[in-house]
């Protein structure tokens, strides 16, 4: 099926639940059992077997087989946050005396938890150059337990070539972890691309509406005993209301994305062309430099880019951000609104260099006219050079 049918039908069963279209909140803790037998054997009924509410209910099933279907892997567990899908994914491969690659342009918090809690446990984490593609073989030892990916890159948004660093991690036997929360399953099938588990912020684009702390790990049929058990040691678990919440987000992720990738793009162009804009950091755009990559791997972009200001905005950034009015000033990304930030350029990269010449700002462009946006930057700008 195609992606916009599987999100309308994957992960349903109405005529399992009195033929409601939506599957219901199964609240729980307590499952009861009718014999002793059955309790005991419980573990034999499989991975969606309710026997305790920290495992899953119905709900909670239900919305891990639609990201599953979605991202064409083998299943998908759900826990806390996008952070925790980072933490349960690189879990489930760290020990002593290993060896992992993370891409220099990697989530800050990735990075803090491998050069903090990782390190601790003697995980030694090499970060290489976003763009090093099959040059990652030079960079595998004998210890490598994986390559972390994250494409595009956070703040900098280099795209990196997927399927090259797959090919050469897996004729080294080397798992391939992705984050895909930017692209999500809609617009990139990792699967397809080599990936053997991707994460998500479900926060971000999967939720949708600004109102869920969700993350959700899937993985081919090979690496997920790995995962399963990371999270399960982890005693990871999210609740079924949530759940609920992020399958309601799914069923109009298409119609969402498409609207704010024709809005971003929009927004992007014009800023391309204005005198206090040195670069937009945007795939989507020809001028971005991994275009054709993008182009080659995704079927669209998500609504999320940078904007890097010429060198004299370095003390009228402010001004610009406070006088913005559609554009609100605050984290996370993917929802329904607009957001602007402003990125502290380079400060967390070790194995790359990210100079621009003047400020940074993220802009995540929401459902709003984008004419209005543009009208919005427009005297945002007049206001802060006055």
């Amino acid at each position: 099926m195609k992606n916009d049918t599987l999100l309308v039908h994957a992960g349903r069963d109405p005529q399992a639940h009195a033929g409601m279209v939506n599957t219901p909140v199964f609240r729980t803790s307590t499952v009861i059992f009718p014999t002793l037998a059955s309790y005991q054997d419980r573990k034999s009924h499989g991975d969606k077997f309710v026997r305790y509410g920290r495992h899953g209910t119905p709900t909670t099933y239900a919305f891990e087989e639609a990201v599953a279907s979605l991202e064409g892997g083998y299943k998908t567990a759900a826990v806390p946050n996008g952070l925790a899908a980072i933490v349960a994914s690189l879990t489930a491969y760290a020990r002593p005396g290993a060896h992992l690659l993370m891409p220099d342009s990697v989530y800050t918090p990735a990075r803090r938890f491998c050069e903090g809690r990782l390190a601790s446990w003697g995980v030694r984490t090499e970060f290489y150059a976003p763009r090093i593609g099959a040059g990652i073989a030079g960079r595998l030892t004998p210890d490598t337990v994986a390559v972390y990916c994250e494409s595009p890159g956070s703040q900098t948004f280099e795209v990196q070539d997927i399927p090259a660093i797959a090919a050469a991690a897996h004729a080294r036997g080397i798992p391939v972890i992705a984050d895909n929360t930017w692209a999500t399953p809609y617009f990139l099938r990792p699967f397809e691309l080599g990936v053997d588990v991707s994460i998500h912020a479900a926060t971000k684009y999967i939720g949708g509406h600004s109102d869920l702390m969700m993350g959700v790990i899937t993985a081919n049929e090979t690496h997920w005993d790995a995962i399963h058990k990371a999270v399960d040691d982890l005693g990871y678990s999210v609740s079924p209301d949530d759940c609920y919440q992020g399958l309601r987000g799914l069923r109009t992720l298409g119609v969402r994305l498409r609207q704010q990738m024709g809005n971003a793009v929009e927004v992007a162009r014009w800023l391309e062309r204005q005198p206090q804009v040195a670069a937009v950091n945007y795939p989507a755009l020809e001028s971005h430099p991994d275009h054709a990559l993008w182009r080659r791997d995704f079927g669209g972009a998500a609504s999320l880019f940078a904007v890097e200001l010429r060198p004299e905005w370095g003390g009228r950034v402010q001004a610009l951000v406070d006088s913005l009015t559609l554009f609100g000033i605050g984290s996370s990304w993917g929802g329904y609104e607009s957001l602007v930030n402003l990125v502290q350029a380079g400060a967390s990269r070790t194995a790359t260099a990210w100079t621009p010449a003047g400020p940074v700002l993220r802009l995540h462009v929401g459902m709003e006219d984008p004419q209005d946006l543009i009208a919005d930057l427009k005297q945002g700008f007049s206001a802060a050079a006055s």
